[in-house]
């Protein structure tokens, strides 16, 4: 729930603050300290016996994934809506980038454990396979949020900023690298989860649906918002025609995954009780 506020907000800051008052900005200003403090608290537990683990229990530290595009988003719409004195920018980026590289330190981990379990035990039930994209999230969300933060450096950091003159240009190459890194890694989970659908295709069986199906769709919207940040920052037609190209397969899968849904709604397949004999 604290994952989908945040989500919300975040598109509010992109297409709600330039359409309406300052009221809307500073109310957005007090929610992002507000989603910070909670985001901490949501994410406090997660323990578990490593031969059942699956990359779902990295869902507690998805709220802290989230922070870095909220920031950088919130600081885009005070400088659209000349709202950037109000702000305070480097409390804002440096709480986010904190926040978010705890997040993905979690998720780091848990994907080691992850990767442990696949080396001595078996991948993950058919109910559960889908969610094998969930480890997609947590790095295309960091490497996006880092980057839009780095892009965003000479907004934040005022003149002199850490002892240098040159803190911006070194702050906007660092997460360029950082960003690489964590697209990188998203990356290499995309193809591995891939892979563990690979059973499906050879055999010809199919995967029972369960709700965990939407993991095919809302983990990858992280890789594809990487990727669409990366085409900007290096304005390349190449790798910004393979962000629309993911787009719009995103798209599709999501219609299909809905419409599936609603078949097993409809066929009392889904949430239904089964009827004892």
């Amino acid at each position: 729930m604290t994952y989908s506020i945040a989500i919300i907000l975040t598109n509010t800051c992109q297409y709600g603050v330039e359409h309406s008052g300052f009221w809307l900005f500073k109310t957005l200003q007090v929610l992002f300290w507000f989603y910070v403090a909670s985001s901490v608290l949501a994410s406090a537990g997660i323990v578990f016996p490593v031969h059942t683990m699956t990359p779902t229990w990295v869902f507690p530290a998805y709220p802290l994934l989230v922070i870095a595009p909220f920031a950088a988003n919130l600081i885009a719409a005070a400088e659209r809506s000349g709202n950037l004195w109000v702000l305070n920018k480097p409390a804002v980026a440096m709480c986010a980038v904190t926040l978010q590289g705890t997040g993905c330190l979690i998720a780091f981990m848990i994907s080691a454990a992850f990767i442990y379990r696949l080396m001595t035990q078996k991948l993950p039930r058919d109910i559960q396979r889908p969610g094998v994209f969930i480890s997609i999230g947590p790095y295309g969300f960091t490497a996006a949020g880092i980057v839009q933060l780095g892009q965003q450096a000479n907004l934040i950091a005022p003149p002199g900023f850490l002892g240098s003159e040159l803190t911006v240009d070194i702050l906007k190459v660092l997460s360029v690298l950082v960003g690489l890194w964590f697209w990188g890694l998203c990356i290499w989970f995309f193809l591995v989860s891939l892979g563990s659908l690979w059973k499906y295709v050879r055999t010809g069986s199919s995967i029972p649906f369960q709700m965990t199906w939407w993991s095919f769709v809302f983990p990858n919207t992280a890789l594809v918002t990487a990727t669409q940040t990366m085409s900007k920052v290096f304005d390349s037609q190449g790798i910004h025609i393979c962000a629309c190209v993911l787009t719009v397969v995103l798209v599709i899968v999501w219609v299909g995954v809905f419409i599936t849904m609603l078949h097993y709604l409809r066929t009392k397949k889904l949430l239904y009780p089964k009827q004892r004999k």
